[in-house]
């Protein structure tokens, strides 16, 4: 099992920066591929970013592309999305979850990972 915490969400007005963090606990974190996913009310979750095991492999959905950069840091057992330029329709629970083995799946979709956390809550004003 493993158990993923997040933190760091709150309010802040468009243009304005957030980080928002995922602390990882129960298995050895360096063994997971971690993304990011968020949910807007009413709409269905959609994927945010990816990194590899090794941090060295990121992946970004179009929407954030150049806005938000994923990272971790291995030593912390913690992933980061620093989300830069923000919108109004960046607002929407963020969720960070967990895939063991080679990012060789299709980590756009939420099905293939194997941990979630409860998400934090961003909320973008215009």
């Amino acid at each position: 099992q493993v158990q993923l915490v997040e933190s760091g969400g709150g309010q802040v007005q468009a243009g304005g920066s957030l980080t928002v963090s995922c602390a990882a606990s129960g298995r050895t974190f360096s063994n997971y591929n971690m993304g990011w996913f968020r949910q807007a009310p009413g709409k269905e979750r959609q994927f945010v970013a990816v990194v590899s095991r090794t941090g060295l492999s990121t992946y970004y959905a179009d929407s954030v592309k150049g806005r938000f950069t994923i990272s971790r840091d291995n030593a912390k057992n913690t992933v980061y999305l620093q989300m830069n330029s923000l919108r109004p329709e960046d607002t929407a629970v963020y969720y960070c979850a967990a895939k063991m083995g080679l990012l060789r799946f299709n980590y756009y979709s939420d099905s293939p990972y194997d941990y979630w956390g409860q998400g934090t809550q961003v909320t973008v004003s215009s």
